[in-house]
């Protein structure tokens, strides 16, 4: 991408990569860079460092959770928490399925929406994020209150909100949607290994375990998001997706002498100028010590997210054999030059796309004799294998029983192309009546049938059953329809692959497709139900 004139937004833009980031972006004239951060002084303190050197880049800023609802995005978690109505607002946009309404609620999704970047680069540590609202701590209050038996409503809500996987799925899910909205070319992550590239034995945790759960958790959740940006990646309508996943210590930002903060307060300086009995120091009511008035200053590195540390620290950490570090111009680096559409090498989707193991030319092979032994087997055991509803979703059986009974009414695709809807219908409704081997398979494998004049076939178990009396919507997910307003969907369907002959199956050439459908060939379910999912859904395969 020539990143001219272009509109880059940066999720994380306050924080220690963010900036270096922007800083680099400026050498190639974008027209403007948005940063977002979660807090209105730090967004404001980046930009105001960034414009002295941006020409005619134009600094734009956002604040709030881009994990949140634009109406929350502002609040603390504990007012959020503290609000019955905010928590049933965030557990219904982050439980329920994926919605227009709540695509148009989230704060991050409005950013897509509003400024349409061309790339993205999301530098917000999303692990950190998740596995630090601490799900065993949450766990194990939520148990201790169950056994007193003082479970609270706004206790399990609480802890339902710390649980990462969903917030990780959901937010996945808007940034997919808000890059297709945005029309954006280009999504660059900042990952994270959890643990600064050391391994289990990482000695730098947060309790006595090492490592200790809460740091797994942050590593399970970073693992987690690369296989979604790997799915991403592979998705037809998504831009190019870039994971640049630092393995060390990131620093530094500033060395400099003054307060030192921890979680953005100072630490106020105490002294305790006499020693207190072993056996008294730890109550409740202890005391002995006292406020000397004053904040705690020394000399510090500052390492963005990691806070300040003291000289002493940081030669630990970064000694060799330890996380050692990286700095962030060389992440920033990585970032831009992927972003030209030059490959580094440290880009973990493309790395995982070289790793996995794909389809196979002795697989292909083997399809044509398996497929050839199943369909003998039907011949000799006289019976048409279908779907059992194993692999899901309901909808894939449902096709294809659907197309299986019109293969068995209709001799190719052009008779199905020419059908009457009413006559197809009232002909299928009359074969799922009459066929009782064919009836049984269907609702064996727990779809109803629905026939005309609102009544249905079914079995003892449904896998689909209504909910809240919408029947659309289960027939839609999981119910075999023979009505007349889905044979017209069916019709027009065998009108558009005929329509699609001229470009897909004429000419004899390798860029033609030799296995697509014809107009006088025989109704296949497969084949016509892999159509549905690649023309009319686009779920087609795009990388191997």
């Amino acid at each position: 991408m020539d990143l001219k004139d272009k509109h880059v937004l940066i999720l994380g833009g306050s924080g220690l990569v963010g900036r270096a980031v922007a800083r680099r972006l400026l050498d190639f004239g974008p027209r403007t860079i948005a940063l977002v951060a979660r807090y209105e002084a730090e967004v404001a303190s980046a930009a105001e460092e960034l414009e002295a050197g941006a020409g005619d880049a134009a600094i734009e800023t956002a604040w709030g959770d881009i994990f949140m609802p634009a109406e929350v995005a502002q609040l603390d978690r504990a007012t959020m928490l503290g609000s019955a109505k905010l928590r049933r607002r965030v557990l219904d946009d982050l439980l329920g399925e994926l919605s227009a309404e709540i695509l148009e609620r989230s704060f991050l999704f409005q950013l897509f929406k509003r400024l349409r970047p061309d790339a993205v680069v999301d530098c917000v540590n999303t692990a950190t994020a998740f596995a630090y609202q601490d799900i065993f701590r949450s766990a194990q209050d939520l148990l201790t209150t169950m056994r007193q038996g003082s479970v609270t409503r706004e206790a399990v809500e609480e802890h339902v909100l710390s649980i990462p996987m969903p917030q990780l799925i959901r937010h996945v899910q808007i940034i997919r949607e808000g890059l297709r909205e945005a029309g954006t070319q280009a999504y660059v992550k900042i990952g994270t290994s959890g643990s600064g590239g050391m391994g289990l034995n990482v000695p730098y945790t947060h309790s006595e375990e090492r490592p200790s759960r809460t740091l797994l958790t942050k590593s399970a959740v970073a693992g987690g998001h690369s296989m979604l940006l790997f799915l991403l990646g592979r998705t037809p309508d998504a831009p190019a997706t870039i994971e640049i996943k630092p393995t060390a210590a990131i620093a530094w930002r500033e060395i400099g002498y003054g307060p030192i903060r921890r979680g953005g307060q100072p630490i106020r300086k105490v002294d305790c100028p006499k020693p207190l009995e072993l056996a008294t120091a730890f109550k409740a009511d202890a005391s002995g010590w006292s406020d000397t008035g004053s904040a705690l200053e020394s000399v510090f590195a500052d390492t963005g997210e990691n806070g300040l540390f003291a000289r002493e620290e940081f030669e630990t950490v970064t000694a060799l054999g330890q996380m050692e570090f990286i700095t962030p111009e060389e992440i920033a680096d990585y970032v831009v030059t992927e972003l030209r559409g030059r490959p580094t090498g440290r880009d973990i989707v493309a790395a995982l796309d070289a790793a996995t193991a794909g389809p196979t030319y002795r697989a292909g092979v083997l399809r044509a004799a398996a497929i050839e032994r199943l369909a003998a087997l039907e011949q000799e055991h006289g019976v048409r294998s279908v779907a059992f509803e194993m692999l899901g979703p309901p909808r894939l059986t449902k096709l294809l029983y659907e197309v299986w009974l019109l293969s068995v009414l209709r001799r190719s695709v052009r008779d199905l192309a020419e059908s009457d809807a009413e006559a197809l219908s009232a002909s299928a409704a009359e074969r799922v009546a009459q066929d009782a081997e064919l009836r049984s398979m269907i609702v064996s494998v727990g779809l109803p049938i629905i026939i005309p004049g609102g009544k249905v076939y079914r079995g003892e178990r449904v896998i689909v059953p209504p909910v809240d009396g919408d029947i659309a919507r289960a027939v839609q997910r999981g119910w075999v329809d023979v009505r007349s307003e889905n044979c017209e969907t069916w019709i027009h369907r065998a009108q558009r692959v005929i329509q699609q002959v001229p470009e897909r199956v004429h000419g004899s050439g390798s860029n033609f497709e030799w296995g697509a459908m014809g107009p006088d060939d025989a109704i296949a379910p497969a084949q016509l139900v892999t159509w549905i999912f690649r023309f009319e859904e686009g779920g087609v395969r795009t990388k191997r």
